[in-house]
């Protein structure tokens, strides 16, 4: 992803500090621990790499709105956004690709996940973020989410869901940058399948009733159609994450001399306004903001 660098604390200080110049209201921020386990601790921890960065933040930067992304990929040894099981041996020859290990499947325990999740947006508003964004896609995480916050005294504290996050071949180079592709499976039983626009519908609906603020579309490009739906049917702050596949495609075209990257840029980024998106996450964030004003 060129132009885009895991950033140290006081790294991160000084490029908000040039962001909010700019104009840029708000920043969302993803860790990348020292160590990772089978209980993403790191994601929870009070000392945690995102939970340092929020302090730092508001201290150095108290006007920028911060963001907190609540998934456990990025803290997990195995690279999955929930607490893995291995399931009974499987038979003699029969083939599961890239198990988690030899002669037995595995299951995601969506239920158990939820603690987790819940632990770790509660260490995140009590360092200061603002906004909690879970991205996990485990069913229930926004109701136990919001009663998590409540009963720790952040009642004020919203939620942004990544309410329709779709299965997508789009996230592969966030996945290098941030060392958190699965080691075995993949995610398709917890993610949505990008050809069924009305379990998008479902899952949105569902994220609104259990208390849900603002619900987010990822990835955006390839799912204008559900943008434009979603903002059809539902009422809410409504985000799309331009993400880094989307983001690669165009640094790639460009720097063959295929396409205008600023043209091509600002293009992008106005399709996703057009069907509907009124907050957009961009890797091209501070470059829209000089050529805006």
């Amino acid at each position: 992803m060129p132009g885009v660098y895991n950033l140290s604390v006081d790294e991160v200080v000084r490029e908000a500090e040039e962001a909010r110049s700019l104009g840029v209201p708000a920043l969302i921020l993803f860790g990348l621990p020292e160590s990772k386990d089978e209980a993403a601790s790191g994601a929870w921890e009070q000392n945690g790499i995102v939970q340092q960065a929020a302090r730092a933040l508001k201290r150095e930067v108290p006007e920028m709105l911060l963001l907190g992304d609540v998934c456990l990929c990025e803290y997990m040894s195995h690279g999955h956004c929930g607490i893995v099981k291995p399931t009974l041996p499987r038979p003699v020859g029969a083939a599961v690709a890239n198990p988690p290990a030899v002669g037995t499947e595995y299951e995601i325990l969506n239920d158990a996940t939820l603690e987790l999740l819940t632990r770790t947006s509660v260490s995140l508003a009590k360092a200061g973020i603002d906004i909690i964004a879970p991205s996990d896609m485990m069913d229930g995480r926004v109701g136990a989410i919001r009663k998590g916050l409540d009963g720790a005294g952040f009642e004020n504290t919203p939620i942004l869901s990544y309410a329709a996050k779709f299965a997508s071949g789009f996230y592969g180079p966030f996945r290098e940058a941030a060392d958190s592709a699965p080691q075995f499976g993949d995610r398709h039983s917890y993610q949505m399948d990008g050809a069924n626009l009305r379990e998008a519908m479902r899952e949105i609906e569902l994220d609104i009733e259990e208390g849900a603020d603002m619900i987010m579309v990822k990835p955006a490009m390839p799912y204008l159609d559900v943008i434009s739906a979603a903002r059809e049917r539902f009422d809410l702050p409504l985000a799309a994450y331009q993400v880094s596949g989307e983001y690669a495609m165009i640094e790639a075209a460009a720097r063959n001399n295929w396409i205008d990257r600023e043209r091509v840029m600002m293009e992008s980024l106005v399709s996703i306004r057009r069907a509907g998106a009124s907050i957009i996450l961009t890797y091209y964030a501070k470059e829209a903001a000089k050529i805006l004003g």
